[in-house]
């Protein structure tokens, strides 16, 4: 299963790869295209911190960069979950930027349309990469365990500190009438 899951993780970052080094070396080919996007995005990205890039240009880059440096670490098996999450949420924003099938005035929308399932395709890789556990336990398996495995520790140690109050009781009447014997005895 290892062969193909790495080699399946290597294929679908491909594009991703290729795609970015396209953006970071020839970011106006689509910076057109996202401005459709960053228009949208660019009052929210002022109010969050001023200091971020807000043409489309810079965005272009940044996304290029992002898909490259993501797309390795999936297609290398470093971090592939974080990476596949990152390169899911920014195809979003690509998709519906770059390939408008809904326009019908386009006289290419038959064509954004298999572009837009094709992505939609790969986003369903890419968040089935995300939860990818590679057959160990997942988060919410590894915590409910700790959990149960927790509460049966709790349980013993009742069961302990009772059988240790019933012994501490035991001995202390022991010794109570061991001490009431000593004192009738004579001596």
């Amino acid at each position: 299963m290892k062969p193909v899951r790495t080699a399946a993780r290597a294929m679908l970052a491909s594009i991703f790869v290729v795609s970015g080094v396209q953006s970071l070396t020839k970011p106006d080919a689509k910076a057109e295209t996202a401005g459709r996007v960053t228009e949208r995005i660019k009052p929210l990205l002022e109010r969050a911190d001023p200091r971020i890039p807000t043409d489309a240009r810079t965005l272009v880059r940044i996304k290029g960069a992002s898909d490259v440096v993501a797309g390795l670490a999936l297609a290398t098996g470093h971090f592939t979950r974080p990476a596949a999450a990152v390169l899911a949420a920014n195809l979003i924003p690509t998709t519906i930027a770059g390939h408008p099938f809904w326009d019908r005035s386009r006289p290419d929308a038959a064509a954004q349309r298999t572009q837009f399932l094709k992505n939609l395709g790969l986003l369903g890789g890419l968040l089935l990469a995300a939860v990818d556990t590679e057959g160990r336990p997942g988060l919410s398996y590894l915590a409910g365990h700790a959990v149960d495995r927790s509460q049966r520790s709790i349980k013993r140690s009742q069961r302990s500190v009772k059988r240790a109050l019933r012994t501490a009781k035991r001995e202390a009447r022991i010794a109570a009438m061991s001490a009431a014997t000593a004192r009738k005895l004579p001596g």
